[in-house]
């Protein structure tokens, strides 16, 4: 089988010298490509920038902007039979990008933001993408309802939740506790490491995929 994950988080410039990002290490994403490459499918790693080493086989591709992500997604969703979308990408971009660096001046500054392109969303309205989908939801409060209702708003079959408000999991830990959301039901793998769900996760696309 062929897996599209994405993994990490995107860099939204302000300047030559700042960007908007998040806590994203990407250690779900690239366990999740070594898990599928473990178990012989042919991966397609598409990541935002981290400082983590590619697992041996993987095909990979480093974009930076949710804008490249989108893209680079669109274009290889096209043959794959499951596609992991576990990056963390930014809602939102500045409006403007100054080509000099932004000084400080004044007590306060204002930036006006715009919505970035919507990746998981687009997979099968827009990318027409039929083979299986999982999302992810990193939530810091009722988490299983807000993952049920994103599994439904962008069709996903499986929606890997998880609470980042925990210190303990979830951002820049090893470790994570997450919630697996289903069509018809919800299943609670035990806190592990990030490998052992990550392995966890392609054993169900791989069963469940129709």
């Amino acid at each position: 089988m062929k897996f599209l994950i994405t993994a990490g988080p995107t860099r939204e410039p302000l300047d030559p010298a700042r960007y908007i990002t998040n806590r994203s290490s990407g250690r779900m994403g690239y366990a999740l490509a070594g898990a599928a490459r473990h178990e012989g499918h042919e991966v397609m790693l598409i990541s935002g920038p981290t400082h983590l080493d590619v697992p041996p086989g993987v095909d990979f591709l480093q974009v930076e902007t949710a804008q490249q992500m989108y893209e680079a997604v669109r274009d290889y969703s096209k043959g794959a039979d499951v596609a992991i979308l576990c990056a963390a990408v930014a809602d939102y971009r500045p409006v403007a990008y100054s080509e000099q660096k932004i000084k400080k001046v004044g007590e306060r500054l204002v930036l006006e933001l715009e919505r970035t392109p919507d990746i998981l969303g687009s997979m099968r309205s827009v990318f027409g993408f039929r083979g299986y989908l999982i999302g992810f939801a990193a939530e810091t409060q009722d988490v299983e309802t807000y993952a049920r209702e994103k599994l439904v708003r962008k069709q996903c079959d499986m929606i890997v939740a998880n609470d980042v408000s925990r210190s303990d999991i979830g951002f820049d830990s090893r470790d994570n506790e997450v919630v697996l959301v289903f069509p018809d039901r919800c299943e609670y793998p035990e806190k592990d490491t990030k490998e052992h769900i990550a392995m966890h996760i392609i054993e169900h696309a791989t069963i469940l995929r129709p």
